[in-house]
């Protein structure tokens, strides 16, 4: 069961396991409407991953990522022009510039500032990849932002625990080359195998009839009919 199933079982004992059931978050489609689903690039502009949102210290600490970039760069099996990763609205800016003069690798980083939310979806949706981190702290919650990256339908570069529900839900949906956020040894694996798969064109993204199971309309019929289910019972 997913962990956080498993946490609410354990908080509430009383109930048979078999009576929890777990709805999750997911993404709103209106709020889709109207965007455009066609990324405009400027002439030798490189990739780039965005991660949207907020970078936590600890709960998605940059650490490891940015080290692992470091060795990357250090023996020249990345070099600057190759890719960006995009931190749109991180909040904690600070920490994220420390970290890459630190380890040398400025030139990978590039921090905006905050934007509207169907901007923000907009770019989501435009992007060559998408970025999520979840630390293993926090191995029961799911970024509410995962939902909306699986609806725009961008390859995806999963920085979270294998044990937690983030590497779960996106394992079952396919997606390859989810790695620790912790370990910079395994990052430094991965980076360089997403990347290559991300030039080729070969990284799976869910069919669209998959994702639509994460539409908060079809969570709230999965809801009515939990309700309808008990008040009959």
């Amino acid at each position: 069961p997913p962990p956080a199933l498993e946490l609410y079982r354990g908080r509430y004992p009383g109930p048979p396991p078999e009576r929890f059931v777990l709805i999750e978050n997911g993404y709103d489609e209106s709020s889709f409407d109207g965007l455009p689903t066609v990324a405009v690039k400027k002439q030798g502009e490189p990739p780039v991953l965005l991660h949207s949102g907020i970078v936590y210290p600890s709960e998605r600490d940059p650490g490891a990522l940015l080290e692992a970039l470091g060795r990357l760069a250090r023996d020249h099996r990345i070099e600057p022009g190759d890719f960006l990763i995009r931190f749109r609205a991180p909040v904690h800016e600070g920490l994220l510039r420390t970290l890459a003069d630190r380890h040398g690798v400025s030139a990978f980083i590039d921090i905006q500032p905050a934007i509207a939310y169907r901007e923000a979806l907009s770019e989501m949706l435009g992007a060559d990849a998408l970025l999520v981190m979840q630390g293993a702290n926090c191995n029961e919650q799911i970024p509410a932002k995962l939902y909306e990256y699986l609806r725009a339908g961008r390859p995806i570069f999963g920085i979270a625990d294998p044990a937690g529900d983030t590497e779960r839900t996106l394992a079952g949906l396919g997606y390859p080359l989810v790695t620790p956020l912790e370990s910079a040894d395994a990052i430094e694996r991965a980076l360089p195998a997403f990347l290559q798969a991300l030039r080729a064109g070969t990284l799976p993204i869910a069919q669209r009839a998959v994702v639509d199971r994460y539409s908060r309309r079809t969570l709230t019929g999965r809801f009515a009919a939990l309700l309808d289910q008990v008040a009959a019972a």
